[in-house]
């Protein structure tokens, strides 16, 4: 996906006057490389205020200050790592990357559905590479929990090989990496959440993993798309692996939620919100079959309430990205405050007392949060 609105922080450069309806007019394409920039060029907003203390929380031996995290897609090449954890993400996920250069599908290959507020990408995996993300990581001070998002070059002949790859040049580097073999904007690449070829993905992963200097956390994102037969095959493997987490969920290919709007019949994965439902019924499902395994979920987060769903539908934190489109970057503040205020209003302490309450609800057809 690409942040297709450049936000409010671009009219705080002097040469630059630009309104958020007009960049909404832009290519998507182009409004996200300008947003790059801007934050490269320090434009963009930071959090003057420590998160509440309501929201600090434990992920896989990370300590977060704040359990809402920028997803990844947004910073490919980790271009921008630093400013957007000052913007205030307690964790920041860079990539996808992949062993070699790739240029990616042809343009246009993102689109925008302001009825529903969804996006569509078709982007594949387009990035610089591990030596160059590499060579801008290795030094960078990033004041937040670090992902790295690794993927598989489109035309590898060893798609495994190059998560292998990744393992080893990001391992010592990360504070978590992911695994991602849910974009649908690969061919074959979704085949890899099957049965025996997930076996010997995480087999090998892991192996590399166990090879590094540290012992990094490994997370594996997966589909919305799965059926719930899929989730126990995923499950009986994960589960037999020491596997770190999940991350619930990638885009969807299924256009139930936007028929009849504007590009709705574009080929990609659809994200937004639109994805919600679909995303955290999923997320439920997952946290019914693999116990207190840690999950990360994503998917059309695009209101604290949103937020609060996927923690009670049993993530351990939560990603969001193609909400900032449509609701700022104040969004993330407001997610924040929203969260804080929902553990005070039901007598907790911490964020982690409100996983999995409401599991039974979103496993189901719930349709609100």
């Amino acid at each position: 996906m690409i942040f297709s609105a450049l936000s409010p922080l671009l009219r705080l450069a002097p040469v630059q006057e630009l309104t958020r309806d007009a960049l909404l007019k832009l290519d998507a394409e182009t409004a996200h490389l300008a947003t790059i920039k801007a934050l490269r060029l320090g434009l963009g907003p930071e959090q003057t205020q420590a998160d509440p203390p309501e929201l600090r929380t434990t992920l896989c031996g990370l300590e977060l200050s704040n359990p809402v995290g920028m997803a990844a897609g947004f910073d490919k090449n980790a271009e921008v790592a630093r400013p957007l954890a000052l913007m205030g993400f307690g964790m920041v996920e860079i990539g996808t990357v992949t062993p070699r250069p790739q240029a990616g599908n042809p343009k246009p290959r993102l689109f925008r559905l302001p009825e529903g507020e969804g996006v569509i990408n078709r982007m594949g995996f387009n990035n610089e590479g591990h030596q160059a993300v590499f060579a801008r990581l290795k030094d960078a001070r990033v004041p937040a929990a670090l992902g790295i998002n690794i993927g598989a070059n489109k035309d590898s002949p060893d798609f495994v090989a190059d998560y292998v790859l990744g393992v080893q040049r990001f391992a010592d580097l990360a504070d978590y990496l992911t695994v991602n073999i849910s974009s649908p904007n690969t061919p074959g690449l979704r085949d890899l959440q099957s049965d025996e070829a997930l076996r010997r993905l995480l087999g090998e992963v892991l192996q590399a993993r166990a090879k590094s200097r540290v012992r990094v956390p490994v997370f594996l994102k997966i589909a919305p798309d799965l059926d719930e037969a899929a989730l126990d095959a995923i499950a009986k493997v994960v589960l037999a692996t020491d596997l770190d987490g999940l991350i619930v969920s990638n885009t969807t290919l299924s256009r139930d939620t936007v028929q009849g709007q504007s590009n709705a019949s574009e080929a990609g994965g659809l994200s937004g919100k639109p994805l919600f439902n679909r995303a955290t019924q999923r997320l439920a499902q997952t946290r019914q079959r693999v116990g207190d395994l840690p999950i990360i979920g994503v998917g059309g987060i695009h209101s604290p309430q949103t937020a609060l769903a996927k923690f009670e539908a049993g993530a351990n934190a939560v990603q969001l990205y193609s909400a900032l489109v449509f609701g700022g970057l104040d969004l993330l503040d407001r997610i924040k405050q929203g969260l804080a205020a929902a553990v005070r209003a039901q007598g907790k302490t911490n964020i982690s007392e409100l996983v999995g309450t409401r599991v039974e609800h979103w496993a189901g057809d719930a349709t609100t949060p």
